[in-house]
C-alpha cells in the first residue's frame, strides 16, 4: 500500500500526468454539474421534447460567441415575457371592471443580418368578452409601424412573417427585412427598436400576458439543432454518460479478465484449457459487428450495449498476457509458503496472485477508457445509440443525418467531437504516465 501511494505521488513529476489529471477532474466536475443542474428525468424530458419545449429557440443557430470572430455580426436570439417582469407591463384600471394595458420592450439591434423570425405568444383569461390588443413597431429612424390589431383568444400566436395584412401594408413578401430596413435604400438600420403593445380588457378578472420571442441567427453558448434543442443539454449530459460507460466497461473488463486469468492459471487442467479455448474463439469474433447486430435486432439500451461490450472484451489477448505473468508468480516462494500453511486456492488467487498485478492493471484500465468512450460514440453515429439518452455521439449522428456539413453547420459536429478528443487525450496522457510510474523500465526509454 505504501508503495502504491509513493507511485501515485510520483505522478506529479510528469507534466503529462498533471495535465491528464486536470482534464479528467474537469470532466468529472462537468458530469457532476450536469447531473445536479439538470436532473436525469428533466434532461430526458428536454431532450425528447418538441416545439412545445423549445419554441423560444431558433433552428440551426450557431453559438453566440462566433460574433467575436466574425467581421459581420449575427443577430442574437432572446425571449422576454410580461409574466416574469423581463418585459415592461403597466395596467390601468378603468370603469365597470375594464382596464387598459401597455407593454413594451426596447432592444438594440446592431446585426449585419436579419433575424429568422419574430413571434408573439399571447395568453389571456376572460369569461365572455375577449380582450383586445394593438401592436406597433418603432424604428431608430422615428417610424412607427402598425403591426396588427387582435381580439385575443385564451392562447394565441402571432408570427410577424406570416401576417398577410402586414405584407400588404409594407408592400413586401419579406416582412422581417422590411421591419429592419430603410424603405428607400433597403439597407439595414442599426439602433434601438421598440415593440409597443396596448390592450384593453372588459371584465374585472381579465388579464393579458405577452411573450416576445426574437429568433436570431445565433443562440447561447453552444447553438441549437434541427429540433431547436439547446446543445448545451447533450454536451453537458454527454459527460456523465461517456465517463460512466467508459469507466464501467474498462473496470469490468480489466478486473474480470485478471480474475479469470488468475483462476485459470492457479487451477490449471480443464479450467485453464476451457478459458484458453474460449479466448481463442472470442479473439476471431467480429466485435463491432456483434454489437451492431445486438443494437439492430435486440436492444439499443446503453445498459445492454455495456453488458455486451464487457462480455466480448473479457476473453481477449489480455488473458494470455496475464496468464504468462501469473505462471511466473505462481512459482514464487511466498506462494509456496502460503500453500505450506494451508491457504485455500481462492485465498491465494484473490490475496496473493491478483494484488501483485494491480500495478499493471491501473495503467491499462485508465488507458482503455477512451476506447470504450469512442465505441459508444461510434455506435451512436451508426444510429445504434440509446434513443433516450443525450450523448456526444447522438449529437454527431443528428448532425450527420440533417446535413450539418453540407449546410455549413460545423459547430454542430465540432463541439461534441472536441469533447471526445479532449476526453481521449486526458485519459491517454494519464495512462501513459501511470505506465511509466508502475513500469520502471519505461522511465529510461
Amino acid at each position: 500500500m505504501n508503495s502504491l501511494k509513493n507511485s501515485l505521488r510520483s505522478l506529479f513529476y510528469y507534466p503529462s500526468a498533471v495535465l491528464g489529471m486536470l482534464v479528467v477532474f474537469l470532466l468529472v466536475f462537468l458530469a457532476v454539474y450536469a447531473m445536479i443542474k439538470i436532473p436525469y428525468n428533466e434532461a430526458i424530458r428536454l431532450w425528447r421534447g418538441g416545439e412545445e419545449v423549445w419554441y423560444q429557440n431558433p433552428k440551426f443557430a450557431p453559438p453566440s460567441w462566433i460574433n467575436f470572430f466574425s467581421s459581420k455580426k449575427y443577430a442574437e436570439s432572446f425571449a422576454v415575457r410580461t409574466s416574469d417582469g423581463s418585459m415592461v407591463k403597466e395596467v390601468t384600471p378603468g370603469a365597470e371592471g375594464t382596464s387598459t394595458m401597455e407593454a413594451s420592450y426596447t432592444f438594440d439591434f446592431m446585426s449585419d443580418y436579419y433575424p429568422q423570425d419574430i413571434i408573439l405568444y399571447l395568453t389571456s383569461n376572460y369569461q365572455e368578452k375577449q380582450p383586445f390588443i394593438s401592436a406597433e413597431w418603432l424604428t431608430p429612424d422615428g417610424r412607427k409601424i402598425r403591426l396588427t390589431n387582435l381580439a385575443l383568444s385564451q392562447k394565441q400566436t402571432y408570427r410577424f412573417s406570416q401576417d398577410a395584412k402586414l405584407k400588404t401594408k409594407l408592400r413586401t413578401d419579406d416582412i422581417i427585412p422590411a421591419l429592419f430596413s430603410d424603405p428607400e435604400t433597403g439597407d439595414i438600420i442599426k439602433g434601438q427598436y421598440q415593440l409597443l403593445i396596448t390592450g384593453a380588457t372588459f371584465e374585472p378578472e381579465s388579464d393579458i400576458n405577452i411573450e416576445f420571442v426574437f429568433h436570431g441567427q445565433v443562440f447561447g453558448i453552444a447553438g441549437t439543432d434541427h429540433a431547436r434543442r439547446d446543445l448545451v443539454l447533450p454536451l453537458l449530459w454527454g459527460a456523465p454518460v461517456a465517463l460512466a460507460f467508459g469507466l464501467l466497461a474498462s473496470l469490468g473488463t480489466s478486473v474480470l479478465t485478471m480474475v479469470i486469468a488468475a483462476v485459470g492459471t492457479w487451477y490449471g487442467g480443464w479450467v485453464d484449457e476451457l478459458i484458453q479455448r474460449i479466448t481463442e474463439i472470442n479473439i476471431v469474433l467480429p466485435f463491432l459487428s456483434i454489437l451492431i447486430m445486438i443494437g439492430t435486432f435486440y436492444s439499443r439500451s446503453i445498459w445492454v450495449i455495456l453488458g455486451a461490450t464487457i462480455l466480448l472484451s473479457i476473453f481477449t489477448t489480455s488473458i494470455k498476457a496475464y496468464r504468462s505473468i501469473f505462471v511466473q508468480v505462481k512459482e514464487s516462494m511466498y506462494i509456496e509458503a502460503a500453500r505450506a500453511y494451508g491457504a485455500s486456492g481462492s485465498r491465494i488467487v484473490f490475496l496473493y496472485l491478483i494484488p501483485r498485478m494491480i500495478p499493471l492493471l491501473i495503467p491499462g484500465l485508465v488507458s482503455s477508457v477512451p476506447a470504450f468512450v469512442f465505441l459508444e460514440a461510434s455506435l451512436a453515429l451508426l444510429g445504434l445509440g440509446d434513443p433516450v439518452l443525450p450523448t456526444w455521439g447522438k449529437i454527431i449522428e443528428n448532425a450527420n443525418s440533417n446535413g450539418a456539413l453540407y449546410r455549413g453547420y460545423y459547430y454542430w459536429i465540432l463541439e461534441p467531437a472536441t469533447l471526445l478528443m479532449i476526453t481521449g487525450l486526458g485519459f491517454a496522457m494519464l495512462g501513459f504516465a501511470l505506465d511509466r510510474v508502475f513500469n520502471p523500465k519505461l522511465r529510461d526509454v
